[in-house]
């Protein structure tokens, strides 16, 4: 492996970890590996530390791949809690309110769930990183202000259900770039009639790299470490 002139690694980001935190372990590890200060090492769409799955890291002169990496559709694994809402729409903060689901039926998720697939106008989650007047809306969010987010276009090209049982609905997703699941979740609990929110995700695929694809976290860094000649 050749960090300096560049290379695209596929990475299953653990649960719990920050996008950020995957990318300064490794980066680290590699500067120590290569006895260097500095490093360009970057990834290809965040994941929020409640999410797991693929991330693509790109190291030395291949973070220039990074954009293009962005834009490729993405393939989801989500479950939703349906008939209870959090001001996050996922298990980062507790329950806000609930809402009856005895009207929920199999039936009325598939008919549902279609509305969403094609393209859509999504208003982000306020606990995002979308920015407002060079501020992150999480920011404001808890400082306890209020802010107005613009809705944006995006495309969903499947969404699959997998199971509904107990009022836990399991989809799959394949969207575009900037689509939130939480506020995908959000969108069904309203679509429903009730509330929902995110109590699991994992990204299973970007573009052609799906999970078996990619490398755990530390089986890569023992493998960095390993390396004797770059």
């Amino acid at each position: 492996m050749n960090f300096i002139d560049g290379e695209v690694l596929y990475v299953n980001k653990p649960l719990h970890w920050t996008s950020f935190n995957l990318v300064s372990k490794l980066r680290w590890r590699m500067q120590k590996t290569l006895k260097i200060k500095k490093l360009k090492v970057g990834h290809a769409g965040t994941l929020d530390p409640l999410a797991s799955g693929v991330m693509i890291i790109c190291t030395g002169k291949k973070t220039k791949l990074i954009e293009s990496f962005q834009y490729q559709t993405k393939e989801y694994l989500a479950t939703l809690k349906l008939g209870a809402t959090t001001p996050s729409f996922d298990l980062e903060l507790a329950i806000d309110g609930t809402y009856p689901t005895e009207h929920i039926d199999r039936a009325l998720i598939d008919k549902v769930i279609p509305s969403f697939v094609g393209e859509i106008w999504q208003v982000p989650p306020v606990y995002s990183a979308v920015k407002v007047e060079g501020k992150r809306a999480y920011d404001y969010a808890r400082d306890g202000q209020e802010v107005e987010l613009k809705a944006k276009l995006l495309v969903i090209d499947e969404i699959e259900v997998i199971d509904y049982a107990a009022d836990i609905l399991k989809i799959r997703v394949v969207c575009s770039k900037g689509t939130y699941i939480r506020a995908l979740a959000r969108d069904i609990g309203l679509a429903l009639e009730s509330g929902a929110h995110l109590i699991a995700l994992e990204r299973t695929r970007i573009g052609d790299v799906s999970l078996k694809d990619c490398w755990e976290i530390e089986d890569l860094v023992t493998h960095i470490t390993n390396i004797s000649e770059v």
